[in-house]
């Protein structure tokens, strides 16, 4: 397992890419060098030949005579007429003869040795005109071809080599910070969000991976503080209900004669609603968590689920005043959004001494609901715990009998789930007026 998780490594795989891809460039390159040397090499000696070819004819019209030749002279020398009858030859050609191509020009054969020739006209007196064949041996071409054929067999596999170890060590390099960031990530357990992977100098992909690694552990510590919070929480507030409950069961048989079974089923009954309005709540709240998406979204008239509400405190001895509530149309969840609607007005409705004020309004592409109440408001200092899940700020505005502190905790989750935005501040009346704006357009 362990040597196949190395040789599945991106060191190792980028390093044989790097060492393959440059020992491929480097033989294609030496194959066109190898090729190009050859062909400068012989185009040099032809040129030469015909220099040679030149001179020759030119002094044997200067002469009249035929040239000396012996076995010491670097290249093979012949003088034809222009019928092709040989007059001279260089003495080393052999029995092989002398193959002369058809046009005088390129490469021949003399006794199995290529060789390259080049001719020139040549004014042999009388009227006659004949060629000067010289020709020279391709075996210095062919020796300095193959020295550098065995230079390269060497120099290509070395430079491969070497620049596969310079990848080696530049991607181990670059690497190390990523395995350092995974060998800390590996490490870090449910009970040690609170650490943090290194995080290299500058802004480069590393080091934004890092940062990134390091905002997604705060995230899970946060999530997870705010779990365990909820958790402890919620344990509390459902065994207060249950021991109260079993109190009462108990009261009533240890003496059965005194028991008012009535009372004892209505205050039951009681319980048991606000225990399942309490779990309700935790769903929506869990749901919130678990950035679940909406049930439905389609457009929704908030104007009259506003005052649809409303409706249902018209007999109380709080009352409730609509009459700024205009049409206002935003896309969501209808059901998420009454209940908005429906835990805001219980609030300010509980709170209130004998008037809520409702208005409802678009501005800007938004939609502006504002619900406040002449109650005891909330301190400056204290607005933001309303918002916590089991908030209970004092007995003038706490949770009372059957209250979970909830309600504006769902609140705040729900508005922010449809892009919009919560807030409480300071009422006309002097008590608490809360803000919640959502865009019209859906989520924003």
């Amino acid at each position: 397992m362990a040597e196949r998780r190395a040789f599945g490594s991106v060191r190792v795989r980028v390093t044989a890419l790097a060492g393959l891809a440059v020992l491929a460039v480097l033989v294609i390159a030496s194959m066109l060098l190898v090729v190009r040397q050859r062909a400068a090499l012989v185009e040099e000696l032809d040129t030469s030949l015909e220099a040679d070819a030149e001179r020759l004819a030119a002094t044997i019209e200067a002469t009249g005579a035929l040239p000396a030749l012996d076995d010491d002279d670097e290249r093979v020398v012949a003088v034809a007429t222009g019928s092709g009858e040989l007059l001279t030859v260089s003495p080393d050609v052999g029995d092989g003869g002398l193959g002369v191509p058809a046009d005088g020009e390129g490469q021949m054969t003399i006794d199995g040795e290529a060789h390259r020739v080049a001719s020139s006209d040549v004014d042999l007196g009388r009227s006659d005109e004949g060629l000067v064949y010289v020709a020279g041996s391709l075996e210095g071409v062919d020796e300095s071809v193959a020295e550098l054929t065995r230079s390269l067999l060497w120099i290509v596999p070395a430079a491969s080599l070497l620049l596969g170890a310079v990848v080696w060590l530049m991607v181990g390099r670059t690497l190390r910070p990523v395995e350092q960031i995974r060998a800390e990530v590996d490490a870090i357990g449910v009970r040690e969000l609170d650490r943090r992977v290194p995080e290299p100098p500058g802004n480069d992909e590393i080091a934004r991976l890092a940062a990134t690694m390091n905002t997604m552990l705060a995230r899970l510590e946060r999530s997870t503080q705010r779990q365990q919070r909820f958790t402890a929480d919620a344990s509390h507030e459902l065994r207060t209900p249950l021991a109260r409950m079993r109190a009462e069961l108990e009261v009533d048989d240890r003496d059965p004669v005194r028991a008012d079974v009535a009372a004892t089923r209505r205050s039951q009954l009681e319980e048991i609603g606000a225990l399942q309005r309490m779990i309700e709540d935790l769903l929506v709240l869990a749901r919130a968590d678990a950035d679940a998406p909406t049930r439905r979204i389609e457009p929704v008239d908030l104007d009259d689920i506003v005052l649809d509400e409303a409706r249902s405190y018209a007999a109380t001895a709080v009352s409730v005043d609509v009459s700024a509530v205009s049409a206002a149309q935003v896309v969501g969840d209808p059901g998420q959004l009454r209940r908005v609607v429906r835990n805001l007005l219980d609030n300010a409705h509980r709170h209130a001494s004998s008037l809520v004020t409702i208005t409802l309004a678009e501005r800007d592409l938004t939609a502006e609901l504002t619900m406040a109440d002449d109650g005891p408001g909330v301190p400056v200092e204290r607005r933001a715990e309303v918002f916590e899940r089991f908030s209970r700020l004092d007995e003038a505005r706490s949770g009372g009998p059957g209250r979970s502190g909830l309600g504006l905790a769902i609140v705040h989750d729900v508005v922010d789930n449809h892009g919009g935005a919560v807030a409480v501040d300071d009422a006309p009346h002097g008590g608490a007026r809360f803000t919640v704006t959502l865009p019209t357009n859906g989520r924003g």
